[in-house]
């Protein structure tokens, strides 16, 4: 063979092998197309319908109540002073204006400081649960229904699909088991679903006082003895045509569902004896969900986490009580942000921070007033349409401030994307095409 034939021979073969696909020990057929920004991304469902005024525009009362006070009541979050009167949003009820003591600073730096602030974004949809799906999916989900799974495939699914990673390395941490929020974890698609899921639970009923009384001593049984249990399932379940998918929870293996339940029980015990750590303030199910988040962080070092905040829907009848629960719930983001600093080495510095809501609130109030005599506010109008989005964490520009009043930069469906730029697999959750046609990684808004 002549030597010039030999070389281009050599270099096609070089090349075929160099593009020929290989199977990764997660089971994944190719490399991730994307390098990782980070190691963890760590989700924050902030808090069931922020209103953009009291929120980045830092307006108090101002723009609410016709009460000329303005001020920051998110200082863990964002920069800016905090309101110098009538002072409702501490950590007492109020009965008037003076009745508050707002609850001290914990980070040193705000994470708008650490990272990007998105400062007006676009929501999807008004409402509740169609804002978390968007959220949790991409997709705008316009038609999607309320106690279904979501149409389209969720960033645990993507994540687990493309990324290889396993069920234990995928959490989602709810605040209840009401309406939908269970079914967040995975999708009821056919190309995806429970066996690309998450784990979920709803930390006030898995570890409230229901979820002690009834799990807290249940029986450890042993894989001999849940054997013939399963057998005993799987046989109904195909008699009576229980499950037409072939499977009904997330798949993890028994190795992991040991291990979970091992942790469970472990969580258990130290609730009883105090031993668990929350935020300073923990006098709502919000905080307690973020504690618990922190146990998860803690024990499993999941590569993603989603927690879900909603006290803030008491805007509804009770501003007042808005306005507290806003100010917990910064309070509850910042105490995680730095457990996960100071506490998880692991994740130290390998973790980028998301938050945003999963919706806004209207610009003009309903009749309802509160002890205070102030107006609370619902959700349906264009304003509810405003959010805003924050992001910290490694290659993350920090003290940036995208976007303002009158020029919106971002979509809540851009949190799929962005999660999966971070962890790398960005090319195939565009490529798969069940995301917003308009959705984009926040990385590539900036």
């Amino acid at each position: 063979m002549k030597r010039k034939e030999f070389i281009k021979k050599a270099g096609l073969l070089t090349a075929g092998t160099a593009a020929a696909p290989y199977i990764l020990p997660s089971g994944r057929l190719f490399a991730r197309t994307n390098t990782p920004l980070a190691d963890h991304v760590v989700l924050v469902m902030f808090a069931g319908g922020v209103r953009q005024q009291e929120a980045v525009l830092q307006r108090y009362l101002d723009d609410s109540q016709d009460v000329k006070v303005q001020g920051n009541i998110m200082y863990n979050l964002l920069e800016g002073a905090a309101p110098a009167t009538k002072i409702a949003y501490g950590t007492t009820a109020p009965g008037g204006h003076k009745g508050g003591q707002p609850i001290p600073r914990l980070l040193s730096q705000s994470l708008q400081s650490q990272g990007t602030l998105f400062a007006e974004m676009r929501a999807q949809s008004a409402g509740h649960y169609t804002g978390l799906t968007a959220l949790m999916t991409g997709n705008q989900a316009t038609a999607q229904g309320l106690k279904v799974r979501p149409r389209f495939p969720t960033l645990f699914e993507y994540l687990r699909r493309h990324a290889g990673f396993k069920a234990s390395e995928c959490w989602f941490i709810g605040n209840t088991i009401g309406n939908s929020t269970p079914l967040l974890n995975a999708s009821d698609h056919s190309e995806y679903g429970l066996a690309y899921g998450g784990n979920f639970f709803a930390a006030p009923v898995t570890f409230g006082s229901a979820g002690i009384d009834v799990l807290s001593n249940a029986k450890p049984y042993s894989d001999e003895d849940l054997q013939p249990m399963y057998a005993m399932k799987e046989f109904l379940d195909r008699s009576f045509n229980l499950q037409a998918s072939g499977f009904d929870s997330v798949r993890n293996t028994p190795e992991e569902r040991t291990r979970i339940k091992e942790w469970m029980r472990d969580v258990y015990r130290r609730l009883q004896s105090g031993q668990i750590a929350f935020p300073p303030v923990t006098d709502n199910g919000d905080a307690f969900s973020i504690g618990m988040a922190a146990e998860v962080l803690r024990e499993f070092k999941p590569k993603v986490l989603v927690v879900n905040m909603s006290a803030v829907d008491g805007c509804h009848s009770n501003f007042t009580g808005y306005l507290q629960s806003l100010h917990r719930a910064d309070h509850a983001t910042g105490w995680l942000w730095d457990r996960i600093q100071r506490t998880i080495p692991e994740m130290s510095g390998k973790t980028t921070l998301i938050v945003a809501p999963e919706c806004g609130r209207n610009l003009n109030p309903n009749p309802i007033q509160d002890d205070n005599d102030w107006y609370a506010y619902d959700h349906s109008d264009a304003n509810a349409l405003r959010v805003w989005g924050l992001m910290a964490g490694p290659n993350v520009p920090r003290n940036l401030v995208v976007g303002n009043e009158n020029n919106s930069v971002g979509r809540l469906t851009d949190i799929v994307p962005t999660i999966a730029h971070i962890l790398g697999v960005k090319d195939e959750a565009m490529n798969a095409g069940y995301l917003d046609p308009l959705a984009r990684s926040l990385f590539d808004r900036i």
